[in-house]
């Protein structure tokens, strides 16, 4: 028997375009974005842009301003933290999942991501540490096999990416950074539910310090 092929509709398409322009900064909080202007440089009619950026809209990743337009979400240090919290709490969820089942091999593989982690370290390559942790984490929730706990913890990747892209927050030794996700994969290759909460709980109030001092420092700055 034949699968039905899924093709993704054009309106998810575009979503995941913008999405990533919002994620690596190429679109930076507070542009405002217009539909007829992206619909001419993608080639679509205006309908399809208009429902991608609805769906962008309830992600939180878009505000609509009345009168005004719809504008990239600007991140102050509520929305740090609560991005933090809430993606700590998808993934000590899927964690709790990974614990129960095939752990060798979930911890396994996130291994290997440790390792693209070490080697970029290795080599001063502070965007490639980046890319593998958030690779990371992608793949830890991804491992759950949960759809529902994957489609929230994509938006919040793409706001953690804002976060670090706004605020430039950077660990001070990055073998520190590995060392972090090193624990975290070997708590899940091992089953150690527990510890795999502390740890996922440790590794959320160090970003926190980091990026909370960082957006201090740019308040000074500005001012």
């Amino acid at each position: 028997m034949l699968e039905p092929i899924m093709q993704e509709s054009t309106p998810s398409l575009i979503a995941a375009q913008l999405r990533r322009n919002i994620a690596d900064g190429a679109l930076a909080p507070g542009t405002q974005l217009v539909e007829a202007d992206i619909a001419g440089e993608l080639g679509v009619s205006r309908g399809p842009v208009r429902e991608a950026i609805q769906r962008l809209t309830q992600e939180g990743l878009l505000v609509s301003i009345r009168n005004r337009g719809v504008f990239v979400s600007e991140i102050d240090e509520s929305d740090i933290r609560d991005i933090y919290e809430a993606r700590t709490a998808v993934e000590k969820a899927a964690g709790g999942i990974l614990a129960q089942r095939d752990h060798a091999r979930a911890g396994a593989e996130l291994l290997r991501f440790v390792e693209r982690m070490d080697k970029a370290s290795a080599a001063g390559d502070g965007s490639a540490i980046s890319e593998a942790d958030m690779a990371f984490h992608q793949k830890l929730v991804e491992l759950a096999a949960s759809p529902r706990l994957s489609r929230i913890h994509a938006t919040l990747l793409t706001e953690t990416r804002m976060c670090l892209n706004r605020l430039q927050g950077r660990f001070e030794d990055e073998s520190a950074r590995v060392a972090e996700h090193r624990g975290i994969a070997e708590a899940i290759r091992d089953g150690e539910r527990d510890l795999l909460m502390d740890r996922l709980d440790a590794h959320k109030d160090d970003a926190l310090v980091r990026l909370l001092s960082a957006h201090e420092g740019n308040k000074t700055t500005a001012s």
